[in-house]
């Protein structure tokens, strides 16, 4: 069976950036993939290659991102924006917290700014980004 690289193809997938050291952000990771059955998202890791290049492509320094990035025709999308935006498309319920989103950015990502100080502390941090499983590894680029 012959390998290929699976390419991003922004028409059809929406892209996921994550703290790949993060053990909160890898059960997130987990929960999108369990509640998207129709397998939308692909995910990256923030500290990848491919990561790393499409931030700088995108004007954005990846040393000063530590926040989830999702990647929707060619918008990024950080904090509070990516979070609600993932929620709107996975299975019910969870697409009814995008509502959230006429919040003010300011109320909302102070709540997503608190838990991501934390996320290390509460849930603790890995040596290495977390390696998919065979089952999902091809929803996984770079």
């Amino acid at each position: 069976m012959e390998k290929t690289k699976k390419k991003f193809d922004r028409e059809t997938s929406l892209l996921v950036l994550f703290d790949g050291v993060c053990n909160f952000c890898e059960g997130s990771v987990r929960f999108i993939i369990d509640r998207d059955p129709k397998g939308l998202f692909r995910f990256a890791s923030l500290q990848s290659e491919f990561g790393q290049s499409l931030l700088q492509r995108q004007g954005r320094d990846p040393e000063e991102m530590s926040s989830v990035v999702l990647v929707q025709d060619d918008i990024l999308y950080t904090k509070s924006a990516a979070a609600l935006r993932i929620a709107r498309r996975l299975r019910f319920p969870w697409p009814v917290l995008f509502g959230f989103i006429i919040l003010p950015p300011f109320l909302r990502d102070f709540v997503y700014d608190y838990i991501a100080r934390n996320r290390y502390k509460w849930f603790g941090k890995k040596e290495e980004c977390m390696i998919p499983t065979p089952e999902i590894r091809e929803r996984f680029l770079g």
